[in-house]
C-alpha cells in the first residue's frame, strides 16, 4: 500500500460502490478492485463520547476495538448503543492479545476460553438492544391490529417471547466464522481473521475452505487417525481446532523469540514462515523488534483489519431504508406526514447518485477549527533557486545591520531591530479558520456552490408555500423561517491532519467545507432543495455538568476571551457556552478530563491569553421528603418538631399579612392588590415517578409543542410512535401514582415544569375548574375544531399561574437551584372580577395578542365569549374604573399573580421538609487485590457509596462499582492513580440525582439531640456545607459564625 496520488484518489471517490467510510484516508488494493477507506478516528475516553457520535453519523460501519485482558467497558457499550441508534454495521477487533501471553501467562486452551466469553459479553450488548427493538415493533404492530380488529378480549395472554423467534438476528453478531472479528496485537504488527488461517490450511490438509470457516472457531476438534474434524471437543477433552492449528502456533513462536530467545528454533519458524528477517533486527537486543518483524510479514494487521472492512461493511450504495426515514424525520413529525418533494428525496439518498439533475444533500457533523497556514492555498510553496539566494543577501544584509546597530545608541537600536524584523501576528483574528466535516448523501457538490442553510427547527411544508415553484439557492431568499443560503467556498479532502483543495466531490464521500463559519455553530443540514428536511439532531451519550466561570487574568483582554469561548463553543460538539444573569462567562463540560482540554484549547489556540477559572460550578437540585419519623438519634419525633419547622419558616416574611400557612403545610397567598388568593401545597413525588419524568422530558417537550399547536388551533400531525409513546408515559404515570392521595392525579396535571418540561408537577385541585387536560392530543376528534372548543375552556390568567410555577420550581429557595421530584397542588384560586376587567382594558389599550386573547371566561358561569368584550355580566364601568387605578400602582395583574404564584410554591416547599439532591456519578474501578483497601479509602474519604465488586475470571483484576458526588468527583482519578502507583483508574460517568439525606437546617431539639450532638451541633453537617457553598457563590447571604469560640490566645496557652 504505497503512496496514493490525488488523481487516483479523486478516480475512486466516483464509485461508491467502493467507498467505505470509517476512519484517517489510505487507499487500499484488495484482489482485483481498489477501494477508498475514509478512516474517522474517534477518542475512547467516556468524557469526549459526543465525538463518536458526530464520527457515526457519517459512517455506514464502524470498527468497535476491544481490549483483550478488560474485555466490555462502560465505553464499549456506550459505542456500540451509538452505532445501533445510527443504524450502522459495526465488525470486532479484539486487540492486546499478546497481554494474555506476556502478562497474564494464560495457556492458548485459557485464553481461548477467555476470548469466547469476551465474545459473549459483546454479543450480549448487541442482543439486548436487538430484543428490544423486536419487542418495540412487535408491540406497535399489536396496537395496530388491536385499533384494527377492535378492541380484544380482556383474557388474552401475552407472550413476550414471540416475535423473537421469527426475527432473524444472525448477521448482528460477532462471531469469527462470519469474518466479522480480527484477532489482533497491534503493538506486535500481527492481526489475523480465521478466513486466513483456512486458506492456509486448506492448501496444507486437503480440506476445503468451506468447512474450515465452519470448524475453525466452536467446538470442533481434529481426529489425526480418521483425518476427519469431529464435534465435541470439550466433552472428550481435546483441543478445539482454534488452539491446536491457530494459538499454539502464536504462543509457540512468543516462547522461542520472547521467552526463551531460542536462536535455532527461530530460524526454523523463519524458514517454514517464509518471512525475510534482517540481519539488524535478528540482532537487537529488545527480542519485540524480531517478533514484529516476523508477525508484520507472516499476519500483517493491516491486511485483516482491511480485508474485513472491505468484504463485510457496507458501501454508500447500501444504505438502509429505515436509516433514510430515521434521518429524515425530525421530533413527533412522522415520515409518511412530510409534503411530496420531500419523500421524494428518500431516492436520492438510495441511489446515492452523483448525476447533476438530482439534488444536493450534505449533513455536517460538526465543526473544526484549524490553522490559516495549514490551508492548501496559503500552504508555502517550494522555493526556486533564485528565490533562496535572494533571501540569502537579504539575510546577510540584515546581519550586517544588526552589528552596525550594536555600536550605535539605546533607542536607534531598538527601531533598528524592530525595522529589521518581520512584522507577526498582524492579522491575530484569522489565525483559526473553520471547516465543516461533512459527507455528502446526494449529487455533486462544486466548489463556489450556493446551498440552502436549514435549521433544526425547519419545516418544509411551511418553506415549499411560501416559495415558489423550482426556487434554488443562487435566488434571493425571501423570509423563510430557519432557513438561509450560504456558498461553499472551497472544498477539501481530508487527509489525516492534511487538507487538499478539490474542485468537486461526489456522493457518498466525506469532504471538509470551508467558509460555512458564519452559517453553521456546530451542526446543520445543506442542500440545493429546499423539499430537504434537517436530520435529526446527533445522540450525545455524555451529559455537560461540570461547569466553571471564566475570566481574563487582564481585564482589558476580555474582548480577547469572548471571541475564543465563541470559537471553543463552535468547535466542541457538547461543550456549552453561557453568559449567566451575574454576567459570568460559564463554561459547561462533560467531565474533569473534557473541561482540561477545553481550557489549554482556550488558552492555546483560541483566546491566547491567560485566563482564570473559578472552582467547578456543581449543579444541585432541592427537593422536599415525607416528614421523617424519627430524629437524628433514631427517636420517634412528636409532633412538636412539626409546628416547629412550620414556625421556623413561616416567621422571617415580610408581607405577613397576605400570606397565611396552614399547620398541614397550606400556603395561601394574596396579591399585593388583593385580587386575587391563591392556596398551593407542596408534595413529594414518589421516586419512580421522578425518574421518569426526567428521563420522558424530550417526550414532554414534544407533548408541550403539540398542546401549544392545538391551543392556537393549528393542526400538527404527530407519527403514531409518539402518539404511542405519550399513551405509555400517562399509563406509567397512573400506575405509579397510586393511592387515595393520588386519585385522578394524571388527569388534573396542569404543567410540567421548570421549563415546561422537567420533572415537577403542577396539579389542578381548584374546585370547578375544568381545564383542557395536557393529554388533549391523545383524546382529539376532529383535530382543528375541538381544539378550538377546548382553547376556550381556559381560566383568565390561567398562564401566569402556570409562569409562576416555572419561576419557581427554576430556583428553588435554598440556594436558588432548580427544583425536582415537587408536585405543587393548587387548592384555591380566587380571582374578583375587577381583575379580569382589568385585563381587558390593558388588552385593548395595549393591542396585546395574548396567548389567552380569546379565552376570557366569566367568573362563576360555563358560558364563554370568543372575543374580548364578553365581560359585560361582571360589575359595572362605575365600580371598574376605581379598582382599576388602585391596581395599577402594584403594577398589572397578570404580574402580580406570576409573582404571588411563585412567593406561594416557594412557602409551601419551604413547609415541608427541604433536602437537597446531589448528581451522582457511577463509578468503574479496575483494581489488583493489593491495592483495593486504598480504594475503598479514597473512595470513603469522598462521599462515595460501594455498590458491589467482583473478580473477572481468569485475571487478578476486581471490578468495583460504586457512585460518587459530582461534588467531590474533582482530582479522584489523579488521588486514585497516586495512592494505586498506577494500578487503579476510574470511569466516571454521570448517572442520577441522588437525595443528601442530612437536612441543611437542622439544629438539635430535644434531650437526646443536645446529648449526642451538643449544643452547638457543629459535626460536619455535608448538605449545609454543600448549600452554603452554593449560596456564598451567588452572592446570597449565608448565615454563619465569623467568630467561632471567642476565647483569648493567653487564656489557651495557660490551660496546657
Amino acid at each position: 500500500m504505497g503512496h496514493t496520488s490525488l488523481d487516483k484518489i479523486i478516480a475512486l471517490q466516483r464509485n461508491p460502490a467502493n467507498i467505505r467510510n470509517l476512519c484517517i484516508l489510505a487507499h487500499v488494493d484488495h484482489g482485483d478492485q481498489e477501494y477508498l477507506l475514509n478512516l474517522i478516528d474517534s477518542p475512547g475516553h467516556v468524557d469526549f463520547s459526543s465525538e463518536v457520535s458526530t464520527a457515526v453519523r457519517l459512517c455506514d460501519g464502524a470498527i468497535v476495538v476491544v481490549d483483550a485482558v478488560e474485555g466490555v467497558c462502560p465505553q464499549t457499550q456506550v459505542v456500540l448503543r451509538q452505532a445501533w441508534l445510527e443504524n450502522i454495521r459495526p465488525v470486532l477487533v479484539i486487540n492486546k492479545i499478546d497481554r494474555l501471553i506476556m502478562e497474564l501467562k494464560l495457556t492458548s486452551q485459557e485464553a481461548y476460553t477467555h476470548l469466547q466469553k469476551i465474545l459473549e459479553q459483546v454479543n450480549a450488548v448487541t442482543g439486548t438492544l436487538f430484543t428490544s427493538k423486536v419487542l418495540e415493533e412487535r408491540a406497535e404492530k399489536e396496537k395496530i391490529e388491536e385499533r384494527e380488529s377492535g378492541t380484544l378480549s380482556g383474557d388474552q395472554v401475552y407472550d413476550w417471547s414471540a416475535g423473537l423467534e421469527e426475527a432473524d438476528d444472525s448477521h448482528l453478531y460477532f462471531s469469527p466464522d462470519q469474518g466479522n472479528v480480527v484477532f489482533a496485537s497491534a503493538i506486535d504488527g500481527w492481526g489475523f481473521s480465521i478466513q486466513q488461517f483456512a486458506h492456509i490450511y486448506s492448501q496444507r490438509m486437503g480440506i476445503k475452505t468451506e468447512v474450515l470457516l465452519k470448524t475453525l472457531w466452536g467446538d470442533f476438534y481434529l481426529n489425526a487417525k480418521a483425518k476427519k474434524i469431529m464435534k465435541g471437543a470439550q466433552a472428550k477433552g481435546k483441543k478445539p481446532l482454534f488452539v491446536q492449528l491457530v494459538l499454539d502456533n502464536i504462543w509457540s513462536l512468543y516462547d522461542a523469540v520472547v521467552t526463551r530467545r531460542d536462536k535455532e528454533k527461530v530460524e526454523k519458524v523463519v524458514t517454514s514462515l517464509g518471512v525475510k528477517v534482517m540481519a539488524r533486527d535478528s540482532r537487537h537486543s529488545d527480542p519485540k523488534v524480531l517478533l514484529s518483524a516476523i508477525c508484520s510479514q507472516w499476519l500483517p494487521v493491516s491486511q485483516a483489519v482491511l480485508s474485513m472492512v472491505c468484504e463485510k461493511l457496507p458501501s454508500p450504495l447500501d444504505m438502509t431504508a429505515e436509516r433514510v426515514e430515521k434521518l429524515m424525520s425530525v421530533g413527533a413529525r412522522r415520515f409518511d406526514t412530510l409534503p411530496q418533494q420531500t419523500q421524494e428525496l428518500k431516492r436520492a439518498f438510495l441511489q446515492c447518485s452523483s448525476s447533476e439533475n438530482v439534488p444536493v444533500i450534505i449533513f455536517v457533523s460538526k465543526m473544526f477549527a484549524v490553522d490559516t497556514k495549514a490551508l492548501p492555498q496559503n500552504r508555502q510553496r517550494p522555493l526556486t533557486q533564485e528565490e533562496i539566494a535572494q533571501r540569502r543577501e537579504l539575510a546577510k544584509q540584515r546581519h550586517a545591520d544588526r552589528m552596525a546597530a550594536d555600536q550605535r545608541a539605546a533607542e536607534n537600536h531598538k527601531e533598528l531591530t524592530h525595522s529589521g524584523t518581520p512584522q507577526e501576528d498582524s492579522k491575530p483574528a484569522e489565525e483559526e479558520t473553520f471547516i465543516a466535516f461533512a459527507r455528502v448523501y446526494s449529487g455533486v457538490v462544486k466548489k463556489g456552490q450556493r446551498v440552502f442553510v436549514l435549521g433544526p427547527k425547519y419545516d418544509p411544508a411551511q418553506a415549499l408555500n411560501m416559495l415558489p415553484e423550482k426556487y434554488s439557492a443562487s435566488d434571493c431568499v425571501p423570509e423563510v423561517p430557519h432557513l438561509s443560503c450560504c456558498s461553499m467556498e472551497s472544498i477539501y479532502l481530508l487527509m489525516g491532519r492534511e487538507l487538499e483543495e478539490l474542485e468537486e466531490v461526489p456522493a457518498g464521500n466525506v469532504l471538509g467545507v470551508g467558509g460555512l463559519e458564519e452559517y453553521v455553530l456546530k451542526s446543520a443540514t445543506l442542500s440545493t432543495s429546499p423539499a430537504c428536511p434537517p436530520f435529526t439532531p446527533l445522540n450525545f451519550e455524555a451529559t455537560a455538568i461540570v461547569r466553571v466561570a471564566i475570566e481574563p487574568k487582564h481585564p482589558s483582554e476580555m474582548p480577547k476571551l469572548v471571541r475564543g469561548m465563541r470559537l471553543l463553543n463552535q468547535a466542541d460538539p457538547c461543550a456549552e457556552v453561557l453568559i449567566q444573569e451575574t454576567g459570568e462567562h460559564v463554561l459547561v463540560t462533560a467531565g474533569e478530563v473534557h473541561l482540561q482540554r477545553c481550557l489549554d484549547d482556550l488558552r492555546d489556540r483560541f483566546a491566547k491569553i491567560e485566563i482564570s477559572a473559578s472552582k467547578p460550578i456543581i449543579p444541585f437540585r432541592e427537593t422536599v421528603i415525607r416528614p421523617p419519623k424519627v430524629d437524628m438519634v433514631n427517636e420517634e419525633l412528636g409532633k412538636q418538631h412539626k409546628v416547629a419547622i412550620i414556625h421556623q419558616v413561616s416567621q422571617p416574611q415580610s408581607h405577613i399579612n397576605t400570606l397565611h400557612v396552614d399547620p398541614s403545610g397550606l400556603v395561601t397567598l394574596t396579591t399585593p392588590n388583593r385580587l386575587a388568593t391563591v392556596s398551593v401545597r407542596a408534595i413529594p413525588l414518589p421516586q419512580e415517578v421522578t425518574r421518569l419524568l426526567e428521563i420522558s422530558s424530550e417526550l414532554i417537550r414534544t407533548l408541550e409543542q403539540v398542546n401549544m399547536s392545538l391551543r392556537e388551533g393549528k393542526n400538527l400531525d404527530i407519527s403514531l410512535s409518539t402518539v404511542e409513546a405519550i399513551t405509555e408515559l400517562k399509563g406509567q404515570l397512573e400506575s405509579l401514582l397510586q393511592g387515595r392521595k393520588w386519585r385522578n392525579t394524571v388527569e388534573r396535571i396542569w404543567a410540567f415544569g421548570p421549563r415546561r418540561y422537567g420533572p415537577n408537577i403542577l396539579l389542578n385541585s381548584v374546585e370547578g375548574y375544568q381545564r383542557p387536560s395536557v393529554w388533549q392530543c391523545l383524546s382529539r376528534g376532529d383535530k382543528v375544531g375541538e381544539a378550538g372548543a377546548q382553547a376556550t375552556v381556559l381560566r383568565d390568567f390561567d398562564n401566569s399561574i402556570v409562569s409562576g410555577f416555572q419561576l419557581a420550581t427554576l430556583s428553588g429557595p435554598m440556594c436558588e437551584e432548580p427544583l425536582m421530584g415537587v408536585c405543587f397542588s393548587i387548592e384555591r384560586w380566587d380571582i374578583q372580577s375587577s381583575a379580569a376587567s382589568q385585563k381587558q382594558d390593558s388588552m385593548e389599550k395595549d393591542s396585546i395578542s395574548n396567548e389567552a386573547v380569546v379565552e376570557i371566561k366569566v367568573e362563576g358561569s360555563s358560558e364563554t365569549t370568543p372575543q374580548a368584550g364578553g365581560i359585560a355580566s361582571g360589575p359595572s364601568q362605575a365600580r371598574r374604573r376605581p379598582d382599576v387605578s388602585s391596581a395599577d400602582c402594584y403594577g398589572p395583574v397578570s404580574g402580580q399573580l406570576i409573582a404571588a404564584m411563585k412567593e406561594a410554591c416557594r412557602h409551601a416547599f419551604q413547609a415541608q421538609p427541604q433536602r437537597l439532591m446531589a448528581a451522582m456519578y457511577t463509578c468503574e474501578i479496575m483494581a489488583t487485590a493489593e491495592v483495593l483497601g486504598r480504594v475503598y479509602g479514597v473512595l470513603g474519604k469522598r462521599e462515595g457509596r460501594v455498590l458491589h465488586e467482583e473478580m473477572k475470571e481468569g485475571t487478578d483484576m476486581f471490578i468495583i462499582k460504586a457512585v460518587l458526588p459530582v461534588a467531590e468527583s474533582f482530582g479522584f482519578a489523579d488521588e486514585i492513580r497516586k495512592r494505586t502507583s498506577g494500578l487503579a483508574s476510574p470511569q466516571l460517568v454521570f448517572s442520577h440525582w441522588e437525595v443528601i439525606s442530612s437536612d441543611p437546617y437542622w439544629v438539635p431539639t430535644t434531650e437526646e439531640e443536645y446529648l449526642h450532638f451538643g449544643e452547638k451541633a457543629d459535626s460536619a453537617n455535608q448538605a449545609l456545607k454543600y448549600m452554603n457553598a452554593v449560596r456564598r457563590r451567588k452572592g446570597l447571604y449565608v448565615e454563619e459564625k465569623i467568630v467561632e469560640h471567642a476565647e483569648k490566645q493567653r487564656t489557651l496557652s495557660k490551660n496546657k
